[in-house]
């Protein structure tokens, strides 16, 4: 028998629990086997899950019960507000993109890509293949497996012009997930109260991210084609910031992306200040019109930091990234990493890189360019059929999602709540802002599930924004 027959019997006894009084026994596992036509072992799972949600308790020897219910009282946990002080950061608490919601919603919401968009296949063969390895049971080094540190050494490699020096596999620094690099990234280069230049908007992530580890932001105002690199240029000077955070691929939020022209000036501006630029290539896998060149492969000179996450490509269950860091900034990283993690599960890092090597690989990202191209063309034509109101300021080149511009003086709030009353959920653009926002925005992913639904979708944001009105 499989799950489904353990979860109809663990339905049955629910429904039996839901009249039964407190401290009732359970019928036998022998008779429920009969009553359902399973064996044992299935009644013993059903029984397993009835448990873990507190219906029922089991009494060695003598059966199983109907849980008594306990009557809850309250806890006083004022202490907590004495011993804990003020925060020392404003905490924004968790992105409406990690948001999980029913399936009978509509998402346009989430940071990840829909399963259909995932090398699922690849996945499943891959940790099958890393559970029945040395990878199961054995510590990994501290900076990472040395074949997957070679495997994103070589795929900056091919980017990297001749007359510099390609990246070696001994300066890549494997991390689990992105959040956590920059994380490290920011401890280990800006101290405390010092300044760092960011995009804006920019990542609610790295927002989040500086704000732990105390690190004061000074926002860039970033367009379709990035920055200008003049206003970086002033920043740094005004600021006395040594540190610059970028997303200059299919940036999140906007689906921005830097011209090789401004992205060469702005890599002048840093080598000149004598800085670094973190270079978040988060979507390096998700081009759609145009293919990523990391700023990182035209500098060999240690002031590029750059970061690449498999998270978002291969599997969210799979959180794997790695920073490509050169000169002695590695170590400082490097030590951060070890502090906090101290090393990262070498069977998640064994079936990265399993996946990324399968001829099938390939394949997957050449059709996964087609699919995201449908889905963001799908949700652009729909806003501007069935959501007249709403601005696309820009159509990406790349990228999971639509920067979409509210009118003027439109509470979003308001807009986000009336979506989500008539079963939208959208996530506001304030979160993307280091500072206060110029104009109100939704971010719309067109890489969630069901874009049949993106002409209702479209339909509801139009009412919730005219609803919104002032």
């Amino acid at each position: 028998m499989n799950d489904d027959s353990s979860g109809r019997i663990a339905a049955s006894l629910r429904a039996w629990l839901a009249t039964a009084p407190a401290g009732a026994r359970l019928p036998s596992t022998r008779s429920i086997a009969a009553e359902h036509r399973a064996s044992p072992v299935t009644v013993q799972r059903a029984l397993r899950s009835l448990t873990t949600l507190g219906l029922v308790e089991t009494r060695p020897g003598v059966g199983t019960f109907a849980r008594t219910a306990r009557t809850a009282l309250p806890v006083d946990h004022a202490w907590q507000t004495n011993a804990l002080r003020s925060p020392p950061t404003s905490a924004r608490g968790p992105s409406t993109a990690l948001r999980t919601v029913p399936n009978d919603v509509l998402a346009l919401h989430a940071g990840y890509p829909d399963r259909d968009l995932l090398p699922e296949r690849l996945v499943r063969s891959a940790l099958a293949r890393a559970a029945r390895s040395d990878a199961a049971v054995t510590r990994t080094p501290a900076a990472g497996l040395p074949a997957l540190q070679a495997w994103f050494a070589a795929e900056l490699a091919e980017h990297t012009p001749s007359g510099t020096t390609a990246p070696a596999a001994h300066e890549v620094v494997v991390v689990p997930g992105s959040q956590s690099g920059l994380g490290s990234v920011f401890r280990a280069l800006v101290a405390p109260g010092q300044a760092m230049l960011t995009e804006s908007p920019t990542y609610w992530g790295a927002i989040q991210a500086a704000g732990q580890a105390g690190v004061r932001l000074v926002p860039v105002p970033s367009g379709p084609g990035g920055p200008d690199p003049d206003d970086v240029d002033r920043a740094f000077a005004e600021t006395g910031a040594r540190v610059f955070y970028a997303q200059p691929h299919y940036a999140n939020p906007t689906g921005a992306q830097w011209s090789p022209a401004v992205a060469a000036r702005i890599l002048d501006v840093v080598r000149a200040r004598g800085a670094f630029l973190v270079e978040d290539d988060w979507a390096h896998d998700f081009g759609i019109t145009t293919s990523p060149t990391p700023l990182a492969a035209q500098d060999d000179g240690g002031h590029v930091v750059y970061l690449r996450s498999l998270t978002k490509s291969v599997s969210p269950a799979l959180r794997v990234a790695a920073l490509v860091v050169r000169g002695p900034a590695r170590a400082r990283i490097l030590t951060d990493q070890a502090a906090e993690t101290m090393y990262v599960s070498g069977l998640l890092q064994a079936a990265a890189l399993d996946v990324v090597t399968q001829p099938g690989w390939g394949t997957h990202r050449r059709g996964l360019r087609e699919r995201l191209g449908a889905r963001r063309d799908l949700l652009a034509a729909a806003l501007r059929e069935h959501a007249p109101s709403v601005e696309v300021e820009h159509l990406p080149p790349g990228g999971l999602n639509l920067w979409v511009r509210l009118p003027d003086h439109t509470d979003l709030d308001a807009v986000v709540l009336g979506c989500e009353r008539r079963g939208l959920v959208v996530a506001p653009g304030a979160e993307w802002f280091p500072a206060e926002p110029p104009a109100p925005h939704v971010r719309l992913s067109y890489a969630g599930p069901n874009p049949a639904a993106f002409a209702d979708a479209a339909s509801i944001l139009e009412q919730a924004v005219v609803a919104a009105r002032p």
